[in-house]
């Protein structure tokens, strides 16, 4: 163990302000907590991912915003990160808000942490809700274990790589995707996956028109292909499941059809070893005696 283990500001305060991640609505604003509602009045600052959203949740909230409203996004968090920490150096009290749910997770808001964080100043959070765990819980799949993926890679050769990194995880998943990028994201699931392995497609999240599809992938992406789906979307997809170990030997038509999809031979050898629970090394000498 480390002698001399780093302590983080938020155990020992530093003199100046604080960051506070809020997390907003997902969809009905009456998931606004007590402790967002009081910030947004009382904050000196509120960096907001989108003004307007902004201005619309605290009219919704009956909320007057005392403090100074500053737009902060992916598109110029990298140039006002050092102003706002400026702030906070101050004495500043700083609200970081986005469109929905808590901040950078899948949402600006990481380099803000990251800078506050490097400059030993106080960050903490206004806990609320999140599309990830809501998806989660009502998918019906296991939660004891699972793993957040984010948006795939819109190119489909990104896609396919990320996808077989993943053909080995055993935790469930949690995704985000686009309406209009839904089907594609199915299908490339249904190819990496197999037809038969579990899926959950949570639409609109606590809003009116809430919806939760679970089944197989070849069910849902039969539903997708003849629905013109809308709303925000967040996939959950069940892990791979337990499969004896076998022989290398019995492993490599696998890690040649990985190679066939473009896939690098090392990368989807060490995929299937691991998912298949052989020797790398056994699995790879099998692959070169097989050609």
């Amino acid at each position: 163990m480390d002698a001399n283990p780093e302590i983080s500001p938020n155990a020992s305060p530093t003199p100046g302000g604080r960051i506070v991640l809020a997390a907003t609505p997902i969809g009905n604003t009456g998931d606004a907590s007590a402790r967002l509602i009081e910030l947004l009045g009382t904050a000196d600052i509120v960096a907001a991912e989108d003004t307007r959203r902004l201005h619309r949740l605290v009219q919704n909230l009956g909320v007057t915003v005392a403090g100074r409203i500053i737009s902060y996004h992916e598109h110029n968090e990298a140039s006002r990160t050092a102003e706002l920490l400026d702030q906070v150096r101050a004495g500043s009290t700083l609200v970081m808000v986005t469109d929905a749910g808590m901040p950078a997770v899948s949402d600006p808001g990481f380099r803000l942490v990251e800078g506050a964080v490097a400059a030993g100043l106080t960050v903490t959070a206004a806990p609320g809700p999140s599309a990830v765990l809501t998806a989660l819980a009502l998918s019906g799949l296991p939660t004891d274990r699972f793993c957040f993926e984010g948006f795939l890679p819109r190119k489909a050769g990104e896609r396919a790589s990320r996808l077989a990194d993943l053909s080995a995880e055993r935790r469930t998943m949690v995704f985000f995707e686009a309406p209009h990028r839904l089907e594609v994201m199915l299908r490339a699931l249904r190819e990496r996956f197999g037809p038969d392995r579990r899926v959950a497609v949570c639409r609109e999240l606590t809003k009116t028109y809430e919806e939760v599809l679970r089944g197989s992938l070849g069910d849902i992406l039969a539903w997708a292909e003849s629905n013109e789906v809308r709303g925000e979307i967040a996939v959950v997809l069940a892990g791979a499941p337990e499969q004896a170990a076998g022989t290398p030997a019995d492993h490599v038509a696998a890690v040649n059809e990985l190679v066939a999809q473009g896939i690098r031979l090392k990368e989807a050898v060490a995929a299937v070893a691991e998912e298949s629970r052989v020797s790398k090394r056994e699995l790879y000498s099998a692959v070169l005696a097989a050609r």
